[in-house]
């Protein structure tokens, strides 16, 4: 394993779990805007030292397990999705701005939790499983934690 780590650089490992509903807690998740908001955050993983581990989404929420880098905050990591996503979700979808006022895609609030030993990623995985009903929840992407791959 540790022929794998540099000595100029530090290895940690930052895992959180995010759930962004939509404004108004609207049912707006179609397939169609699933899979747009899959690649918009696949694009998101190679611009930003973000990597998204599973994407799941409900009607009216998505949640995010998301491995980041130190140097962002949960603040930040939470604003760097939902304005990325608001605003290409909006460009794909003009339609959809109609159902929101002011375009606003998604609520001013989220919830945000690490994800240590005692929450493994594991368990946080099967509860955001469990969130949705069995017919509403999509698992829209899962990748494998990076130990190495972040910078």
């Amino acid at each position: 394993m540790s022929q794998y780590i540099r000595k100029s650089h530090n290895v940690s490992v930052l895992v959180y779990h995010l759930v962004c509903p939509a404004k108004y807690r609207k049912i707006v998740f179609s397939k169609d805007i699933n899979q747009d908001l899959k690649q918009i955050c696949l694009e998101i993983a190679k611009r930003y030292e973000i990597i998204f581990l599973e994407i799941g989404c409900d009607q009216n929420h998505v949640h995010f397990l998301i491995q980041s880098i130190p140097m962002y905050s949960p603040t930040k990591i939470a604003q760097i999705i939902k304005s990325i996503t608001a605003r290409e979700i909006f460009k794909k979808h003009p339609e959809i701005k109609e159902l929101f006022w002011k375009g606003e895609f998604w609520t001013k609030g989220y919830f945000i939790n690490t994800v240590s030993q005692k929450h493994s990623e594991k368990a946080i995985s099967q509860y955001i499983k469990e969130q949705g009903t069995n017919q509403s929840y999509q698992l829209l992407h899962k990748q494998q934690l990076d130990l190495f791959n972040l910078n």
